[in-house]
């Protein structure tokens, strides 16, 4: 990304010495620093291009695929997530709470996989929505460079507006701020875009909620009921599993229980549409030995995983012969 070019020179001097080290061509590594509309365009519509492999927001991707695709070009597309976290009456309540604070407060919520939605149970939704915000008030905000810091600052100006614009939407759409959301200011937040984390109460339907926001806000949305027996809430995972999938991306996803049918039918073929699904493990987070990628709007590619490299080669089939004979397909017998 264009905004963050430090942190590809970085990488690129990695891969550069690595290949070095092993007697490769450090220029199989290059870096071209530049904007979309630029740089950008002009790589994606070059045909010695055979395959593009783009990380970036559903819009970008979007273009990526329409301009590759035009040239009959491969892309591998890793795209928006509006990654959710369902906890179930079931759940280990303060393994729950860590994951969530990890999810939506690391990197401050600047991560394709950060944790965007709650699903709870209404019977545990109070107790959890109280531990949240106590945890969120006791969160060291300031310099990523201390070691005592949780969260650090948006990246630019435009990120802390698109937070303050959410919390407007979400108020608009009939939702609730529970915690934080303002910006932070003064000698204590010096060169930096730094804002308090946001808690909304909010319904899975409101527009701002089916979009992504590339900042720490949190929605808190309930499912079933505060009267359910154990058996029935169970029965009410199917109306959590519904509201998990009732968004536009499908990238990561988790749910915090105990109970094994709860978990299974999280992860079967009725459970969730993500390409990611953990069960007592967040969302945010990614091991290199697992596919890392999503289904819908995000895009549908895979990075990382034993079999990722695949994407990336060329297949063809080959056949040949050494006998003086033409042997033809399927045994077919033509002339003499």
């Amino acid at each position: 990304a264009s905004k963050t070019p430090l942190t590809a020179i970085a990488c690129t001097k990695i891969a550069q010495r690595v290949a070095e080290e092993n007697g490769v061509d450090p220029a199989v590594f290059s870096l071209v620093i530049g904007k979309g509309s630029t740089v950008g365009e002009r790589l994606l519509a070059d045909p010695r291009i055979p395959l593009v492999s783009a990380t970036g927001s559903t819009p970008v991707g979007r273009r990526v695929a329409e301009v590759v695709g035009q040239r009959f070009g491969r892309t591998i597309l890793e795209l928006g997530g509006n990654n959710a976290v369902i906890v179930t009456p079931h759940a280990n309540m303060d393994m729950a709470l860590r994951a969530i604070l990890f999810g939506a407060v690391g990197t401050a919520g600047q991560r394709c996989t950060s944790t965007r939605r709650i699903i709870v149970h209404a019977s545990v939704k109070d107790e959890l929505v109280r531990r949240l915000v106590k945890a969120y008030e006791g969160i060291p905000i300031g310099d990523p460079r201390k070691a005592e810091t949780l969260m650090g600052p948006l990246v630019t100006t435009g990120a802390v507006q698109d937070l303050q614009n959410a919390i407007e939407r979400v108020k608009k759409e009939g939702g609730r701020i529970l915690y934080g959301g303002e910006p932070l200011g003064g000698s204590d937040y010096p060169g930096g875009h730094y804002v308090k984390p946001c808690i909304a109460e909010a319904k899975n339907e409101f527009q701002i909620v089916q979009e992504e926001t590339f900042a720490p806000i949190l929605y808190i949305i309930a499912y079933g009921s505060t009267d359910a027996s154990p058996q029935q809430a169970v029965n009410e995972l199917e109306e959590a599993i519904a509201l998990h999938n009732g968004v536009p991306q499908g990238l990561s996803s988790a749910i915090f229980t105990e109970h094994l049918r709860e978990a299974e039918l999280f992860l079967s073929a009725r459970g969730s549409d993500c390409g990611i699904a953990n069960v007592n493990i967040g969302t945010s987070g990614a091991e290199i030995g697992g596919a890392f990628g999503g289904e819908k709007e995000t895009g549908g590619g895979r990075e990382s995983g034993s079999d990722a490299w695949k994407a990336y080669m060329r297949r063809q089939t080959n056949t040949i012969n050494w006998s003086t004979e033409l042997p033809l397909a399927q045994g077919i017998k033509f002339g003499d």
